[in-house]
């Protein structure tokens, strides 16, 4: 384009790559921060399944459409986004960063580059007057902001202005912080939370993940989860469960409820169509409610690195091209895919020279590895291609509905929010732990039944409080019997530990009340539906982990052959020598090996 004209500013950061580029790629952020205007996007699918992205907005009197060239980068080292007009006074626009690492200082360098073409003469004159030097003013303060917020020197990433709050709102709101922190619930946090609300960026609030508040808190998950729960039964916040796409990890449908939630969707961003399942892609995800802080529908940036955090690399490549960019992946799991429907491709990386990413007609490959620093791809089909380098690192922020749900005080609160009835949602991991009272009549006989109700009642607070604390939740009480639910294997066994060892401390102060409890641990994939009003847990995970509880003789733990191999419960096992044990369990065809600690 004869008459593309563009501007370059460089900077030094007193940072490395890796603490700047999620806060200079975070595009949504930095246009809202920027106070750059909402914009709407349509998704088009064409005949061969390849998605175009269509944007407007209106600024004053004009408006302005344009189609939307899907980004490409490389994380932590460069992105470039271009963006071809059909109105306006402009006919392109082009962004490109770059970021390199500076061994010398341990900063880094980043070099911005802005391109613009006119396509009348109202652009003409726009470029050539302030747009250029109006741009690089803003970007400029915009970047020292996000270097000293690195260096931990601020307390926001960008200069922002909140919207004003009325008097009539901030009552309300110290009612609700007063309310949460009368609860269990609040752990001192409700007016952390309340200022979140009243003067994040927009982009902080559309999805309210608090396992990153967690992280930017440095409190307990458990009691930023809990934090949140509590905030909606007191009006701060609303809670939606969010279908994720399971390629771009974006929530292409949601509901406010359990039984709501839709059986599956359809990405119009991937163009494909997926189900749902609490372990990987049904996410439980806040919002201010509206009556406190309502927010504007649009977008501030179709397209962003951090929009898709997941995604380490993504390049644009011609029908046959071959393409090497710089770039270095650490070592992990990834997929090689492409933004289009289509075949993917599993890969453990090394860490050292990253394999070629290999696009046919019908298949994705890893080919032989590129040249050290650089990220090789090759597209043989006949066809334009957006070669997709995906880490398989599940987003740390996503609290999946498996986690929640297996959380006493979403059962405590939420014990409404149940499927509808006749439904049932995949759960790809749970472990379950079940009681049982060993010689409960014994117990009867002895002490008397009055005293022995009041002794089970109390066993069912003392185990529920352990399991809280060790982020389960019970499930039901049959009996005598207590069924919990953890998303975590290592978090029953800790809490199997915790009860079976404050039990033998009772036992040893010589208490003429103690109990004698049986315990049975399991993990593995189940389906959860809803039974007597409330969720619950079917399926064969569900039958072991019962019948191994059977198979405790009292004071000691059996784990079933899948939670002894797991990794993270590995730790909690050293010095407790498991023994293993064969059997017959009712309603499985073949003997279980199965084992059993005294802790």
């Amino acid at each position: 384009m004869s008459d593309l004209q563009s501007r370059s500013w460089t900077w030094d950061f007193k940072n490395p790559p890796a603490a700047i580029w999620p806060l200079l790629a975070d595009t949504a952020r930095f246009n809202e921060a920027a106070r750059l205007p909402r914009h709407k996007i349509t998704e088009i699918a064409g005949p061969d399944g390849v998605v175009a992205y269509f944007g407007e907005v209106k600024i004053g009197p004009f408006e302005i459409k344009w189609q939307e060239r899907p980004v490409n980068w490389v994380s932590e080292q460069f992105f470039e986004h271009i963006r071809d007009f059909s109105s306006g006074p402009l006919a392109l626009l082009g962004a490109h960063l770059k970021i390199e690492g500076n061994p010398a200082t341990g900063g880094a360098t980043g070099t911005y580059t802005l391109s613009a073409a006119p396509r009348n003469w109202l652009g003409k004159l726009l470029l050539a007057t302030k747009f250029f030097a109006s741009s690089g003013e803003t970007f400029g303060r915009m970047v020292a902001e996000a270097d000293r917020y690195a260096a931990g020197e601020a307390p926001t990433i960008f200069s922002y202005a909140a919207p004003e709050t009325s008097a009539e709102t901030r009552t309300k709101i110290d009612r609700m912080v007063a309310e949460i922190e009368a609860t269990p619930n609040g752990h001192g946090l409700a007016r952390r939370l309340a200022e979140h609300v009243l003067t994040a960026q927009e982009v902080d609030l559309w999805h309210i993940r608090p396992l990153g508040l967690a992280r930017d808190w440095a409190v307990p998950e458990r009691h930023a989860i809990e934090l949140c729960l509590q905030a909606v039964k007191a009006g701060l916040l609303e809670l939606r469960w969010d279908i994720l796409c399971p390629r771009c990890r974006v929530a292409k449908a949601w509901s406010g409820g359990l039984d709501r939630l839709p059986t599956g969707a359809h990405c119009s961003s991937c163009n494909i169509d997926y189900d749902r399942d609490f372990s990987k892609n049904v996410e439980a995800s806040f919002r201010p409610a509206a009556a406190i802080r309502s927010l504007e529908s649009g977008e501030y940036c179709m397209w962003g690195p951090m929009s898709v955090p997941h995604v380490r690399a993504q390049i644009h490549l011609k029908a046959g091209e071959v393409r090497e960019v710089p770039g270095r992946l650490l070592p992990g799991p990834y997929r090689l895919r492409t933004l289009e429907p289509g075949p993917e491709c599993d890969i453990q990386h090394d860490g050292l020279n990253f394999p070629t990413h290999i696009i046919t007609a019908d298949e994705i490959s890893a080919g032989d590895a590129a040249q050290p620093g650089l990220l090789r791809f090759e597209n043989r089909s006949n066809r334009p291609r957006i070669a997709i380098i995906e880490s398989r690192h599940w987003v740390a922020d996503c609290l999946t509905a498996d986690r929640i749900t297996a959380l006493q005080a979403f059962r405590d609160l939420f014990s409404e929010d149940v499927l509808r009835p006749g439904d049932e949602v995949a759960v790809g991991r749970v472990a379950l732990l079940f009681s049982d009272l060993k010689a409960s009549t014994a117990l009867y006989q002895r002490i008397g039944d009055a005293a022995a109700y009041h002794l089970v009642r109390d066993h069912f607070a003392f185990m529920a409080d352990i399991i809280r604390h060790h982020d389960g939740a019970v499930v039901k009480t049959i009996g005598d019997a207590v069924m919990a639910a953890f998303a975590k294997p290592e978090d029953a066994l800790q809490a199997a530990l915790a009860i079976q060892r404050d039990l033998a401390e009772r036992d040893a102060a010589g208490s003429d009340k103690t109990i004698i409890i049986k315990l049975g641990l399991h993990q593995g994939s189940s389906i959860a539906v809803t039974l007597n009003d409330r969720l619950d847990y079917f399926g064969s995970t569900v039958n072991m982990a019962a019948r191994l509880q059977g198979q405790s003789v009292g004071g000691d733990i059996v784990l079933s052959q899948e939670m002894v191999d797991d990794p993270t419960v590995a730790p909690a096992l050293t010095g407790l020598r498991p023994q293993a044990d064969r059997a017959a369990l009712k309603g499985f065809a073949e003997p279980l090996t199965f084992y059993r600690i005294t802790p």
